[in-house]
């Protein structure tokens, strides 16, 4: 019983909200909330500010969260353990994804769930910096981030393929033009993602760079707004190239490299460097090294070539 209300502890932490913890943990709110209240009788100590609803953890909630979160991985990963033992690895992979990755995905959870039929996985679409929150609070098992901007701290790391940029328009000047510069595309009037966005963030950097801002007069929180805004024809966006395979450059759209400066921007996996560490995030990452490595020079093309 112990553990289940440090579960309770860890949920109502995350979502903020007795309601929706309970809904977390498939219990009603008072079973949730008695819990709660059994914990801190047990440790003689209060660890949760109550009024008609959740304000959040004392001081000594907090402590007691960052212990419970480690115990409540454990004992997952002891449950997937003994699981792996007897009948195969199960249990579900939570993996916090970049939205510019998603495309590379498939080509890494089709194999993974091949060869590993009784595991789930949930793809969480989460920026950057969710990804290293879900890491350091044992949220996700694993995440598909940038390496080189704002890198992860207290991770293991599997590159896994370079990205790469392009302006996207519907504007027919640019039916044969093969190149375009950074300075260039800035001149038209742009869609990008929204400025909480890494993605968004190293755009304007080689912008700057590039003696320019970006300064877009429409901005969405998702490729897909962008893309969407982009097809009407009154904008222009710059988008992963990853991003082609995915939506398919329709007949009125192009699709231009960018240059000057030609730019890259690593994308691998991560997952905690702690350990014991989940053996779900031990198989994905022994999985995803396989995949990988396999052809290092061509990573992006293998990956990215299964989403077409």
């Amino acid at each position: 019983m112990f553990m289940r209300q440090l579960q309770y502890l860890v949920a109502v932490s995350r979502e903020g909200h007795f309601g929706r913890a309970a809904e977390a943990c498939r219990v009603s709110q008072p079973t949730l909330s008695a819990g709660i209240r059994r914990l801190e009788e047990e440790l003689g100590l209060p660890l949760v500010i109550r009024s008609h609803r959740f304000l959040g953890l004392t001081l000594e909630g907090e402590r007691v969260l960052a212990w419970a979160q480690r115990m409540v991985a454990d004992y997952k990963g002891l449950r997937q353990e003994l699981s792996d033992a007897s009948d195969g690895l199960s249990g579900t992979l939570r993996l916090g994804v970049i939205p510019a990755a998603i495309p590379a995905m498939p080509a890494l959870v089709n194999g993974f769930c091949t060869h590993y039929p009784h595991v789930r996985v949930q793809l969480l679409s989460l920026p950057s910096t969710a990804i290293q929150r879900g890491l350091d609070e044992l949220e996700i098992d694993a995440g598909v981030t940038y390496f080189d901007s704002e890198p992860l701290s207290r991770v293991r790391r599997v590159p896994l393929y370079e990205e790469r940029y392009v302006f996207v328009t519907a504007a027919p000047e640019f039916a044969d033009v093969e190149a375009i510069s950074w300075a260039d595309a800035a001149e038209h009037p742009l869609c990008l993602l929204t400025a909480e966005m890494q993605n968004r963030r190293i755009v304007d950097r080689i912008l700057a760079a590039a003696g320019v801002s970006s300064n877009p007069r429409m901005e969405a929180n998702s490729f897909l707004g962008v893309w969407s805004l982009v097809r009407s024809g009154a904008w222009a966006g710059i988008v992963p190239d990853s991003y082609l395979a995915t939506f398919n450059v329709p007949g009125p759209l192009h699709a231009i490299p960018l240059v000057g400066p030609e730019h890259s921007q690593s994308v691998g996996l991560a997952t905690s460097d702690r350990d014991p560490a989940s053996p779900l995030a031990v198989a994905f990452l022994r999985h995803v090294t396989r995949v990988a490595v396999r052809r290092p020079q061509e990573a992006a093309p293998m990956l990215l070539g299964a989403c077409a």
